[in-house]
Parts: C-alpha cells; sequence; structure tokens
C-alpha cells in the first residue's frame, strides 16, 4: 500500500466516521401541558391520601454558537448573537 493509498483511506475513513455521527438519531422534545397526567400514574401512586410527587425538569443550556477558530476552539456566545466577534474557550 502507497503513502497515497494510505492517505485516501484513512480520509474515507473519517469521512464514514463523520456521516455516521451526523445520522444518529437525535433526541427530539415534546412539549406537555403541565395538566397533562401519565396514563399510568395511578399505578405509580404510592398509598391512598399520599401525594404524587413529580420529577423537576432540567432547564435546558443556552444554544451557542459554536463557531469554530483555526485553533479548533469553540465560539462560547449565544446562538446568532449579535456581535461582530466570536469569543473563544
Amino acid at each position: 500500500m502507497s503513502k497515497m493509498d494510505a492517505l485516501r483511506a484513512m480520509r474515507e475513513a473519517r469521512h464514514a466516521e463523520t456521516i455516521k455521527r451526523a445520522t444518529r438519531a437525535k433526541p427530539t422534545l415534546r412539549l406537555v401541558s403541565p395538566s397533562a397526567t401519565p396514563k399510568d400514574a395511578s399505578a405509580d401512586a404510592g398509598p391512598a391520601g399520599s401525594p404524587a410527587v413529580e420529577p423537576v425538569p432540567e432547564l435546558p443550556a443556552p444554544a451557542l454558537c459554536g463557531h469554530r477558530a483555526i485553533s479548533g476552539k469553540t465560539c462560547t456566545r449565544e446562538l446568532g448573537h449579535t456581535a461582530k466577534s466570536h469569543r473563544y474557550s
């Protein structure tokens, strides 16, 4: 295998990995009304008369710009920021 063949194989493997990573199923968010109760809420309820404990939903993290610098650092400003420069870290 020549040097060029090895480089081509590595490039194709890297490309296949990025395609595979990009096509993974991303979790989707559903909006649920606060008054909605799960169908099996009666089965999960404890003894009669005890209040049901609901888990506290986590707040989503703010979306970041994500612009990549040549050095590999990413912008930490909010998505769609109006500032002309990026803030890297």
